[in-house]
C-alpha cells in the first residue's frame, strides 16, 4: 500500500472538478488533442470500486487513451459515503449521479448531448437511467457503451452464492449497525470468487517463502475499497440480484417511472469478459436480447478488470466480434459465428464511438466554460480511504 498514491503515481491524467454534490465530484479531463469532436464522453464507473481503475499508471489508463483519441473526456468520482449517507437509494445514486453530470456538462461545454459508458454496477444504473429518460423523452444521451455490465441476472455467475435470504439477511443487520457496508466485506466477497489469484498465491509467496509483494497498481486499487450505503445497498442486492427486477417491464419503479429497459433505443456497445467471474459474459450478454436499437456485442479476453482495462499498445488477450448476423437468443449461438482478432477492443470501440460523436470542435479546457475549475483531479473524493 506504500508503492502508490493517488494522484502521484496512479489516477495523473491532468483534469480539474467542475461540478460537485454530497454523491460525487465530476472531473473533467485535459484535452490531448488540438481538436475534439463535438460529443463529450460521460463515464459512470461503479461506485463498488473507485474511478481509478480506468486511470491506474499512464501507460494503461483508460482515461489517458480516450484523451488521445479525441474525446472531451468527464468522470463520476463517487464519494465513500459514511453513516451521514446511509438513507441514501438506487434512485439517488440516478438523479445525484448521471443526471446531474448531463447537466453540469451542458454547463461546462454547451453541448446538450453526450455519449455514455457504464462500468459494472455503473453500467446497470446508467440502463435503468436511459429507460428513466426515454420514458420522460429525454434525450441527452445519444450512444450508450457497458462495460461488464448485468441488467438481467437469471445468471448472476458466482456472486449468486453470496445472494441467498440468510446471507442478506446478514448483511442488512450488519448495514443496521453503522449505516453502511464496510468495504473491506465487499472486497473479502470478490477475494473469495477468485481466490487462488486473490488470496492463496500471496500466503505462499509472502508468508511460507517470504517473498515481497511485487508493487501492483491494480492490487492497490483493489485495496482501495470503498463503502456502501445501507439502504442502496439493500435495494440493490434485492431488487437486482434477488428479485431480478429490472429486466421486467415495470418491474421497478423510479421517481414515478415504470423502468422498462426495451425503451432504449439509442445505439449501444456492450463488452463482456469471456473469464469474467463477477459478471458472466452469458449474463451480460442478455441485454442484447432486452435494449431494442441497435447492438455491437464484443467479448473480450481474460476478466472482470484486465478484459477492459486492456491498452493496445500492450498487445495482449485477443476479442470475438460477429459481423454476419443480428445477435441470435445465447451466447453460445453468438461464439459460434464469431471471429477472433488479436489483442484489444479499444479500437473496435473508437471506431464504433468516434462515427456517433460529430464533428471536431477546438479542444475544450477544464474550467474555460461556464463551470469554474474547483480543484485538481482526481480530486478531494477519491482521497478518502474506507480505512487508515
Amino acid at each position: 500500500m506504500d508503492a502508490f498514491k493517488v494522484g502521484k503515481n496512479v489516477a495523473t491524467s491532468p483534469g480539474k472538478v467542475v461540478y460537485q454534490n454530497d454523491l460525487m465530484q465530476l472531473i473533467q479531463y485535459a484535452p490531448a488533442t488540438a481538436e475534439v469532436y463535438a460529443t463529450p464522453l460521460l463515464i459512470v464507473p461503479p461506485w463498488i470500486n473507485k474511478f481509478y481503475i480506468l486511470d491506474l499508471k499512464p501507460e494503461n489508463s483508460f482515461i489517458k487513451w480516450a484523451t488521445e483519441q479525441g474525446y472531451t473526456v468527464f468522470v463520476i468520482s463517487w464519494v465513500n459515503p459514511d453513516e451521514r449517507l446511509s438513507k441514501l437509494v438506487f434512485e439517488d445514486y440516478m438523479k445525484l449521479g448521471p443526471l446531474a453530470a448531463l447537466g453540469a456538462i451542458e454547463q461546462a461545454t454547451g453541448q446538450r448531448q453526450v455519449s455514455a459508458i457504464g462500468y459494472c454496477i455503473g453500467g446497470t444504473l446508467m440502463a435503468a437511467t436511459l429507460s428513466y429518460m426515454a420514458a420522460r423523452g429525454d434525450d441527452r444521451i445519444a450512444a450508450c457503451t457497458f462495460f461488464t455490465a448485468q441488467v438481467d441476472f437469471t445468471e448472476p455467475g458466482e456472486l449468486g452464492v453470496f445472494i441467498d435470504e440468510d446471507q442478506l439477511a446478514g448483511i442488512e443487520e450488519m448495514m443496521s449497525k453503522k449505516g453502511y457496508l464496510e468495504g473491506s466485506e465487499m472486497a473479502t466477497t470478490f477475494n473469495l470468487l477468485r481466490a487462488n489469484d486473490l488470496i492463496w498465491s500471496f500466503v505462499v509467496n509472502n508468508y511460507l517463502m517470504g517473498k515481497a509483494p511485487f508493487p501492483f497498481d491494480l492490487l492497490y486499487w483493489n485495496a482501495d475499497a470503498t463503502r456502501m450505503p445501507a439502504a442502496m445497498h439493500s435495494y440493490y442486492l434485492r431488487n437486482m440480484y434477488q428479485k431480478n427486477l429490472l429486466s421486467r417491464p415495470g418491474g421497478i419503479v423510479i421517481d414515478n417511472v415504470p423502468i422498462d429497459l426495451r425503451k432504449i433505443t439509442i445505439p449501444v456497445y456492450i463488452q463482456a469478459g469471456k473469464e469474467d467471474h463477477i459478471a458472466p459474459a452469458r449474463s451480460v450478454y442478455k441485454a442484447t436480447q432486452i435494449f431494442s436499437g441497435p447492438i455491437r456485442f464484443m467479448l473480450a479476453g481474460s476478466g472482470h478488470i484486465a478484459g477492459v482495462v486492456n491498452p493496445p499498445r500492450a498487445k495482449k488477450y485477443q476479442h470475438w466480434l460477429n459481423e454476419t448476423a443480428k445477435n441470435p437468443p445465447t451466447l453460445a449461438e453468438w461464439q459460434a459465428g464469431a471471429t477472433e482478432f488479436p489483442g484489444s477492443w479499444w479500437n473496435d470501440w473508437d471506431k464504433w464511438l468516434s462515427e456517433k460523436s460529430g464533428p471536431k470542435v477546438p479542444a475544450r479546457v477544464p474550467g474555460d466554460g461556464a463551470l469554474p475549475a474547483i480543484e485538481d483531479a482526481p480530486g478531494s473524493y477519491v482521497q478518502v480511504r474506507s480505512s487508515p
